[in-house]
């Protein structure tokens, strides 16, 4: 993952429970979760948007 070996990824982490502290890391992940689904929403968006102009300017084409 990354170049990151296991003993990396553990000091990594312990380093983070040092600076929020155990309460504060759920919390912390729920709004990283949260702010993914979100920004996964918004592109499934974008995408659908482009595809019905997609399609808007195919049906145009074939009249003309």
């Amino acid at each position: 993952m990354f170049g990151l070996g296991m003993q990396e990824l553990l000091v990594i982490a312990f380093i983070i429970l040092l600076l929020f502290g155990a309460k504060k890391i759920p919390e912390l992940m729920r709004g990283l979760g949260k702010g993914i689904k979100n920004f996964k929403d918004g592109m499934k968006d974008v995408n659908d948007d482009l595809k019905e102009l997609n399609d808007k300017k195919d049906e145009k084409n074939k009249e003309v």
